[in-house]
C-alpha cells in the first residue's frame, strides 16, 4: 500500500497564519491559528498543527510525509512599514548622491497618498527615506548608455565609502546603485567584492542584480529596499527553515513572488523585493485557477482578513500587473500582480472623529494581539469583527468551530461607551452604521479599479475570499449588481490556496531600446541566450524539459512618450514576420484598452524597450475531486434562527442559521440567513439564494 503524501502550504498575515495540506488523494485540509509577531515562524507551525490536528494526525507524521512546502508571508511589508529593518548605507555614482532623496520630482511628494491626502498639494511631502542623507556616499565611476565605462572606478575612494558606512554609520546593509550599471554591471561587482573584503558578513544589493531596467529612482529604490529587508527576511526564512527541520520536514522550500510565481527559498532570501505583497498575490492566483474549473474568466477577486481589504481583476482569464508598485509610499522595480487595498479588515479600529463625532473604519488594526474585543486577549479598542458581532453575524459557538469563545459582554459593554453612547444610538443602530460604512468603502474602492478604467462590475463574478469577506459581499456584492458571488471551500485561507496552485517562476529581461521595423531576427537573438538561461536554470531544479514552459514579451511605447505597454509574445516563437505584425497590433490594441480608444498614434513611430521572459516550472497541482449535486433541501442543516442584519430591511430580523457541514453539493437556502463554516462565515441577504456546488463553494445569486 503506498504511503499517503501531502502538499504543504502556509501563508502568513496581520492577523492570522493560514494553511492548507492537500494529501495525494487530493484531499484538503485546512488550518488557521494567530499570528504570532515578532516570531512568525511559530505561528507558522501553530497553523499547520490545527490542520493535523483536524486529521487525527501528528505534526510530525505529516511534515515528514510531506514533498513540497510553500510558503508566503508579509515579513518584507512589515519590516519596511514598522521601519524595523536592517540599518543600510547607499553607495551611489558621485553627483548623484541624492537620487533618492529628490525621488520622481514633485510626483514623489503624494505618491502613495489617498485622495484625501493629496488635496492640497503644498502640504504634501516626501516620505522619509528608509536611510539618512548621512548614509549616502558617492563614488567616483562613469559609465554611459552604451556600457562603456567612461571613467575607471576609484577602488581606493570605494573602500574609503565601504569603511565610512561601516564604521562610522555602523550600517550592517549596504545598498550599490551606480548609473547605466544594468548595461555594465562590472562596477557594481566590483564594489561587492571590495565590501566582502574590508566588512565581510554586511549585507550587500547590487541594482543591476535586483533591479537591471532604466529608471534611476526607481532603481535605487528598489535596491534600497532589498537591502533594508533583506537580511531580516534571510534570518526569518533560514529560522523557517530550521524549525520545520526540527519538526521532521525534509523536503524543499518554496517561497512566494509578488507577480504570482514561486522561487526555491535560497533565491528568495536575496530577493526580498519579490515577496512584497505575495500574499494578496497568491490570492489572485487562487481565484484563477477556482476560476478555470469553474468556467468563470471574469473575476472580481476581493480579500478581507484581519488588516486590509485587497482587490484584483481577472478580465478575459488574464491577469493584471501594477505599471508602478509601491510599498508604503516607495516605488519599486519588480513585477507585480496588480492588487489594490484599503485599511478596512476585521481587525480594523472603529474610530470617532474629535471634530465631526463621525465614525471611520481603519486603517489602524487591532491585529492578532490584543485584537477584536470579542476575542478576550485584551482588546480595548471596538473592531469590524467587533461590528459582526453586534450585528448577529458572529456566535461564540461557531467560531472557529467553537474553539475560541467570544466574549459578548465586554464587546458590547465597551461598544457602547467608546461608540454607540456618543453617537446618541444604541448599540444596533451604530454597528449597522459602521457595518454600511465599511461596505461603502469598499464598494467605492472596487468601482475605483473597474468602473474608472472601463470594466462594468455587472460583467464579472465577485469571488469573496478572507475571513471576514463572507458577512459583508453579500451587501456590497448586491450594490455593484454583479453577475453572482462565489464564497470558495478555502475562502477563508486563500492566499494559502493560491499557493498550491502557484508554478515555479523565474523572470528574465534585457533592455535595449529598437525600432519596431527591426528584423525579427533581431529580437530572436536578444531573447536566445536568457532562455538558455532560464532552461538550465529550470532544469537544475529538477524540471524536466516537459514541464518547463516559456513566455516573451515586449515593452512598447510610441516614441518620445514615456508610457510603455508590456505586450505577450502570442505567436510561435522564434519571431517571424508574421508573428512581429501581430505582435505590434497587440501592442496598439492594449494601448487603446490603457489609454482609450483612439488614442494609439502609429504615425509617431513604435520602439521596443524591453524584451521580457517568463521561464516555468510546472508543479502538480492539486486534483479537486467534484461531487455530484443532490437535492435542494437544505433543512438539515439549520440549526436554528437569531436576530441578523438585513440590509434591504434596514435593521436586525430573524434569520436562519446553517451549519456548512451539514449541507451537501445541490442543496440551496433562501436569505436572509447566515452560514457558519469552520473558518469563516457567510451572510445571505434578503432576496438572494445560496447553493453549495460539487466543489463545496457556496454560490449567492441575487434576484434582479
Amino acid at each position: 500500500m503506498n504511503q499517503t503524501t501531502y502538499l504543504v502550504a502556509t501563508d502568513v498575515g496581520g492577523t492570522c497564519t493560514d494553511t492548507i495540506v492537500v494529501s495525494s488523494a487530493g484531499e484538503i485540509h485546512i488550518g488557521k491559528a494567530l499570528s504570532t509577531p515578532p516570531d512568525f515562524a511559530t505561528g507558522v507551525l501553530n497553523s499547520i498543527r490545527t490542520a493535523t490536528d483536524a486529521m487525527h494526525l501528528s505534526l510530525n507524521h505529516i511534515l515528514e510525509n510531506t514533498t513540497l512546502f510553500i510558503h508566503g508571508s508579509t515579513v518584507v511589508d512589515n519590516t519596511v512599514f514598522t521601519r524595523e529593518g536592517t540599518r543600510t548605507g547607499l553607495i551611489a555614482t558621485a553627483g548623484f548622491e541624492d537620487t533618492l532623496l529628490v525621488t520622481r520630482g514633485a510626483y514623489g511628494r503624494w505618491s502613495g497618498l489617498t485622495e484625501e491626502g493629496i488635496k492640497n498639494p503644498v502640504k504634501t511631502s516626501r516620505a522619509p527615506a528608509l536611510l539618512g542623507w548621512d548614509a549616502i556616499v558617492g563614488v567616483k565611476e562613469r559609465v554611459d548608455c552604451d556600457g562603456d565605462i567612461i571613467e575607471a572606478l576609484d577602488v581606493e575612494g570605494a573602500r574609503k565609502a565601504i569603511r565610512h558606512l561601516v564604521e562610522d554609520q555602523k550600517v550592517e546593509a549596504i545598498a550599490v546603485a551606480l548609473l547605466w550599471s544594468f548595461f555594465n554591471p562590472q562596477h557594481e561587482r566590483t564594489i561587492r567584492e571590495l565590501v566582502n573584503e574590508v566588512a565581510p558578513g554586511t549585507y550587500v544589493t547590487l541594482s543591476s542584480d535586483i533591479a537591471p531596467v532604466p529608471g534611476e529612482y526607481e532603481r535605487t529604490s528598489t535596491t534600497v529596499i532589498n537591502a533594508y529587508a533583506g537580511r531580516v527576511t534571510r534570518d526569518y526564512l533560514n529560522d523557517l527553515e530550521s524549525l520545520l527541520a526540527k519538526n521532521g520536514y525534509g523536503g524543499q522550500t518554496m517561497v512566494m513572488q509578488g507577480y504570482g510565481g514561486l522561487l526555491p527559498i535560497d533565491e528568495a532570501a536575496v530577493r526580498a523585493v519579490g515577496m512584497i505583497e505575495c500574499g494578496p498575490a497568491a490570492g489572485v492566483i487562487g481565484a484563477k485557477f477556482l476560476g478555470d474549473m469553474i468556467g468563470d474568466e471574469d473575476i472580481i477577486a476581493a480579500d478581507m482578513g484581519g488588516t486590509t481589504f485587497k482587490v484584483g481583476v481577472i478580465q478575459n482569464g488574464e491577469l493584471d500587473y501594477a505599471r508602478e508598485p509601491m510599498v508604503d509610499r516607495f516605488h519599486y522595480v519588480a513585477p507585480k500582480i496588480d492588487v489594490v487595498s484599503i485599511g478596512a479588515g476585521g481587525g480594523s479600529i472603529i474610530g470617532l472623529d474629535p471634530k465631526t463625532r463621525l465614525p471611520s473604519v481603519g486603517p489602524q488594526s487591532a491585529g492578532s494581539r490584543p485584537g477584536p474585543i470579542c476575542y478576550g486577549l485584551g482588546g480595548t479598542e471596538p473592531t469590524l469583527t467587533d461590528v459582526m458581532m453586534l450585528i448577529g453575524y458572529m456566535e461564540s459557538g461557531h467560531f472557529l468551530r467553537g474553539s475560541m469563545a467570544l466574549d459578548a459582554d465586554s464587546t458590547r459593554r465597551i461598544f457602547k461607551k467608546k461608540i454607540a453612547d456618543p453617537l446618541s444610538v444604541s448599540v444596533e443602530e451604530a454597528a449597522i452604521g459602521i457595518y454600511r460604512i465599511a461596505s461603502a468603502q469598499i464598494t467605492d474602492l472596487i468601482r475605483k479599479i473597474t468602473v474608472e478604467r472601463g470594466l462594468d462590475p455587472r460583467d464579472f463574478v465577485l469571488h469573496s475570499f478572507g475571513g471576514t469577506c463572507g458577512m459583508l459581499a453579500s451587501a456590497f456584492g448586491e450594490e455593484l449588481s454583479v453577475r453572482r458571488i462565489v464564497i470558495p471551500y478555502t475562502a477563508s485561507v486563500n492566499c494559502a490556496f493560491g499557493l498550491v496552485t502557484a508554478d515555479v517562476r523565474h523572470e528574465y529581461s534585457v533592455t535595449r531600446t529598437l525600432p519596431a521595423e527591426v528584423e525579427p531576427e533581431e529580437i530572436n537573438a536578444i531573447f536566445a541566450p536568457i532562455a538558455e538561461r532560464a532552461a538550465r536554470q529550470l532544469a537544475s531544479e529538477g524540471f524536466s524539459r516537459e514541464a518547463i514552459s516559456m513566455n516573451w514579451s515586449v515593452d512598447f511605447r510610441y516614441r518620445r512618450q514615456v508610457h510603455e505597454v508590456t505586450t505577450p509574445v502570442r505567436s510561435c516563437t522564434p519571431l517571424d514576420a508574421a508573428g512581429l505584425k501581430s505582435l505590434i497590433a497587440d501592442f496598439e490594441s492594449l494601448y487603446e484598452r490603457k489609454f482609450g480608444r483612439g488614442s494609439a498614434y502609429r504615425e509617431a513611430g513604435i520602439e521596443m524597450t524591453m524584451f521580457r521572459l517568463t521561464a516555468r516550472g510546472r508543479l502538480n497541482r492539486p486534483q479537486l475531486p467534484r461531487i455530484a449535486e443532490g437535492g435542494a433541501d437544505a433543512s438539515r442543516a439549520k440549526i436554528g434562527t437569531r436576530r441578523i442584519f438585513v440590509e434591504r430591511q434596514g435593521d436586525l430580523a430573524e434569520g436562519a442559521i446553517y451549519d456548512f457541514e451539514r449541507l451537501e453539493p445541490g442543496n440551496r437556502l433562501s436569505g436572509p440567513a447566515v452560514i457558519h463554516t469552520p473558518i469563516t462565515t457567510i451572510a445571505v441577504q434578503e432576496r438572494q439564494t445560496a447553493r453549495m456546488d460539487g466543489y463545496k463553494n457556496i454560490v449567492l445569486e441575487m434576484e434582479r
